[in-house]
């Protein structure tokens, strides 16, 4: 079947890097500065050959299949600015990586052409997003690195967040400094120096440190679904966190982690894993299983596949 060439933002790199498994081409808007959004194909990981850097400049004249739009300002602004009348008529697609960031309910989606398909990434998104038009949804896909292994030896626990700081409450930047002063943990991400934590770290560097610490712990109140957590649970993590968005689809209490709305109680259960090393990696054995189908790469790339073909089939 051919393969279509989709053009696309850098909004989420290690998304958009599990979506390049899907069987086309992605041309990958880049600008001179490579800001947001226009960094193209650039940073550590592992890009295959069908991920194309296209200089904004370059777009007059080029040839597509689909416009995948990845946020609200180049959907409402940048296609006007950026692309030809020509690449503004293409089949189109909406990925929307959050839930609604004002009112959790009563926030109308700001794609309402009943042409453009909306793909949500979790079910709890789809459910709190107005939706105007056509949705779907495409749970996350992930890959572990070959070699990348479950240990546990690290009796502490890992979180990964970007810009935590920042965030604050929605990312749960309270709860941690609740959690971490009571036990050990430890925090990777973008600026995770200013929340006392260890700092950014490559890929491939991040999927073997994952693979030593006793547990995944997850802070945050609202947000989507994280591609770390899943990641840690393909690994072989048991996970703790909040019982809040998709994390109670994703995570059975007391067999793949725990989940709950008590902080305390997630303190309790952090201690727990850390004492008992052999409960630990038994839970993170089944959050492996579960999790090797549910995010299975395979699953993600088909059903992005079958989105792409019936949108511009």
């Amino acid at each position: 079947m051919r393969r279509y060439r989709i053009l696309t933002w850098h909004v989420h790199g290690n998304y958009l890097y599990y979506l390049s498994h899907a069987p086309h081409e992605f041309h990958v808007l880049s600008k001179p500065e490579r800001g947001p959004g226009y960094a193209g194909r650039i940073g550590s990981l592992p890009w295959g050959d069908n991920v194309i850097d296209c200089p904004v400049a370059s777009l007059p004249g080029r040839e597509f299949d689909c416009v995948l739009y990845q946020s609200r300002d180049h959907y409402l602004h940048d296609r006007e600015a950026v692309l030809s009348v020509t690449q503004r008529k293409l089949p189109a697609i909406y990925l929307e990586h959050d839930p609604p960031l004002a009112h959790p309910t009563n926030t109308r989606h700001p794609v309402v052409d009943p042409n453009v398909l909306v793909v949500h990434v979790t079910h709890y998104n789809a459910l709190m997003w107005d939706n105007a038009g056509p949705t779907a949804v495409i749970e996350h896909g992930v890959r572990v690195p070959d070699g990348v292994s479950y240990s546990g030896h690290v009796p502490r626990g890992i979180v990964v967040i970007n810009h935590l700081q920042r965030r604050g409450r929605r990312l749960g930047a309270d709860v941690f400094a609740r959690w971490r002063a009571a036990q050990p943990l430890d925090l990777y991400g973008m600026a995770a120096e200013e929340s006392g934590g260890v700092g950014e770290l490559p890929y491939a560097e991040l999927m073997t440190m994952l693979a030593s610490y006793r547990l995944y712990c997850h802070p945050v109140r609202y947000t989507s679904l994280a591609l770390a957590l899943c990641e840690a649970m393909s690994i072989g993590l048991p996970v703790v966190g909040l019982a809040t968005t998709e994390l109670p689809r994703v995570v059975a209490d007391g067999v793949t982690g725990f989940v709950d709305s008590d902080v305390e109680r997630l303190i309790e259960r952090t201690a727990f894993l850390l004492r008992e090393p052999g409960a630990a990696k038994a839970m993170g054995a089944a959050a492996r299983r579960f999790a090797r189908e549910r995010f299975s790469i395979e699953r993600f790339a088909a059903d992005w596949d079958r989105a792409f073909r019936a949108v511009v089939g």
